[in-house]
């Protein structure tokens, strides 16, 4: 059963929505959320079947992506951000609070999450002109004032684990990659494809870059 436009419907729980709504994700032509971070998304398969399914979509649908600085909080969140824009997703940092996570589709249905309670969300689909006009003009106005990621990175060291900390250091001590990869019991591949992502990560386009840039942040001595 989906759900009927006609109306603003509350909705608990992931597979509820997917259930119910989830012809709004597939059948879009513009796409934009706004959200804390990329932790909104509890259920493991679910996001990935969205996005996936989207990437199906010819014309695939303009997307609009924006957040706080706290989605780039650790490695893994960063690299994630990377792929979503690398993608072609445009994605925004910006500075003031955001809802735990706001769906525009098509300018026309506003999807509002609300907190984890009891561990379950409830998220509101609403189809009412008026209030989807009103969180369409908040999100342009917070997105002409957001950063691009690209900037927003640009002066910000990423926040690099401990094991690309070592292997920068590697990098920076002149240990040829086999040599490296013993040390740091990985296979040349991983080593290789690890090196790779750190570079992605400083935005650099060679090693050597990518050690003026880890100076630059501090993250070596």
């Amino acid at each position: 059963m989906s759900v009927d436009l006609d109306r603003n419907v509350v909705l608990r729980g992931e597979e509820e929505l997917v259930e119910r709504a989830g012809r709004l994700f597939f059948a879009c032509e513009e796409f934009a959320c706004a959200a804390t971070d990329q932790n909104t998304w509890a259920l493991p398969g679910l996001r990935q079947r969205i996005v996936a399914e989207r990437h199906r979509i010819r014309p695939a649908p303009s997307v609009r992506k924006l957040y706080n600085p706290a989605a780039l909080a650790d490695e893994e969140s960063e690299r994630r951000l990377l792929a979503i824009a690398a993608a072609g997703a445009r994605v925004r940092i910006c500075p003031a609070p955001l809802p735990h996570e706001t769906i525009i589709v098509d300018r026309k249905v506003a999807i509002l999450a609300g907190p984890v309670e009891g561990g379950v969300r409830e998220y509101t689909v609403v189809r009412s002109p008026g209030v989807v006009k009103g969180v369409v003009s908040l999100f342009e106005a917070t997105w002409e004032t957001a950063a691009e990621l690209a900037d927003h990175r640009r002066d910000r060291p990423p926040a690099l684990n401990e094991e690309s900390l070592r292997i920068l250091r590697l990098l920076g001590g002149g240990l040829k990659d086999e040599a490296a990869a013993r040390r740091l019991g990985m296979s040349l591949r991983t080593y290789r494809r690890r090196v790779a992502e750190i570079l992605a990560l400083l935005d650099a386009d060679s090693r050597f870059q990518a050690g003026l840039r880890a100076h630059e942040f501090g993250l070596v001595g």
